[in-house]
């Protein structure tokens, strides 16, 4: 039969070390909320950052998968010699003749035509908009909605009216559209009116169009003089077939000039500039890691400060049996349940954060683990680091000093 080893010190059970630790916090409630804060804000600007990212890019592609990401874009390119090339008057018409192409719609730039609300601003103000004569399907193709009024027909095509893209209509400063609204248009040749005959909402596969003073073919080589070339044509496809017409549209709207035509997949650029964003964000982690490092001084502060008030209890349980890897372990853990509660805390702030921006924008609330799991670990490894040197400060206090403060 073993006699049990009464020099071997007791082990200390968990509940009996989550009491103590808490000690501290419960007789300094203040202090140690003011501690915590730190750990809070850093946690909390982690969480909200990656969380609002997550949240705009999942908002973004939904909106590209709700929009199709079968829309390709035809534009003129550029010559040997460095010039804006020129596409054919034919080409929209060719391009419908490829297999599996669904809508052709197409835009013509008015490069030496301004527009303006009235002929009495300088004409330095442009506030760079473009004019654009377009085809008549165009919103259908890229799909826009109307923000107010209707848009060009076969009939208002061939006299002065235009529709203004969500940009265009703001910085002219026409929020709504009332009866006989119009705008002024000037080229070398004079100036024309333009009644507006209605306001699109934003484009978000072709963001080119939210700028510009969208008129029509006929009108614009009635009114402006416009020779007829389209600059940027519009097409859809099967889904299935994307990457088999992207391969055959240069050399089929410019035969002769293949590599003068530029041709993209709006949706891809628009998720690559999505994932782009995350680039932007360690500015913000970095600032995060800066509030985590201010929390991790405090609570290092507020532990040793700890240590020097509470001399006398480390002497009295010192006296009565607890070993200095009992005291180190309990301020050891006191400063990690301090930093886990803050981290807690900065969880909560983050989520709440992302989610009313989230609902503001109308976007799906996304928390990556990454975001809660980290905030909480660093949070953790903070308090552990924090607490350490306080930790160890009181275990080698000599119980007989520790005494002789009480």
């Amino acid at each position: 039969m073993t006699t049990p080893d009464l020099l071997t010190p007791p082990r200390i059970r968990a509940a009996d070390l989550a009491r103590l630790s808490a000690v501290g916090m419960r007789t300094r409630k203040l202090r140690a909320g003011l501690s915590a804060l730190g750990i809070a804000i850093g946690v909390a600007a982690i969480v909200a950052v990656l969380g609002l990212s997550s949240s705009s890019q999942a908002g973004l592609l939904a909106e590209i998968d709700q929009l199709g990401t079968n829309l390709l874009t035809v534009a003129n390119g550029q010559t040997p010699t460095g010039d804006t090339a020129e596409l054919p008057a034919a080409a929209p018409g060719m391009i419908a003749r490829i297999g599996r192409v669904t809508a052709v719609d197409d835009t013509g730039a008015l490069n030496n035509i301004t527009a303006f609300r009235s002929p009495l601003i300088p004409t330095i103000n442009t506030n760079a908009l473009s004019v654009q004569a377009t085809s008549l399907t165009l919103p259908a193709t890229l799909g826009i909605t109307m923000a107010q009024g209707r848009y060009l027909n076969t009939a208002t095509a061939r006299e002065p009216v235009a529709v203004l893209g969500a940009a265009a209509a703001s910085r002219m400063g026409i929020d709504d559209l009332w009866s006989g609204e119009r705008i002024w248009l000037v080229g070398p040749g004079g100036g024309q009116w333009f009644y507006l005959a209605g306001i699109l909402n934003p484009a978000v596969l072709a963001p080119e169009i939210d700028s510009a003073v969208l008129i029509g073919y006929p009108a614009a080589q009635r009114y402006l003089g416009f020779d007829g070339n389209p600059s940027q044509i519009y097409l859809r496809t099967e889904t299935d077939q994307v990457n088999a017409v992207h391969d055959l549209l240069a050399a089929t709207a410019n035969p002769e000039n293949p590599n003068e035509v530029t041709v993209a997949q709006p949706s891809d650029t628009l998720v690559a500039r999505a994932e782009a964003k995350g680039a932007l964000n360690s500015l913000f982690l970095g600032l995060g890691a800066v509030s985590l490092l201010v929390g991790a001084i405090g609570v290092g502060n507020v532990m040793l400060i700890g240590v020097l008030e509470r001399r006398s209890e480390i002497g009295l349980r010192r006296a009565l049996g607890a070993t200095r890897g009992h005291i180190r372990i309990q301020f050891l853990t006191e400063a990690m349940l301090l930093a886990l509660l803050g981290g807690a805390a900065g969880v909560g702030l983050g989520v709440a954060a992302t989610a009313i921006y989230a609902h503001t924008q109308h976007w799906a609330t996304v928390i990556p683990p990454l975001a809660w799991v980290g905030g909480l670990a660093s949070a953790l490894l903070i308090g552990a680091l924090a607490g350490l040197v306080p930790a160890i400060r009181a275990a080698h206090m000599s119980p007989t000093q520790a005494l002789w403060s009480m």
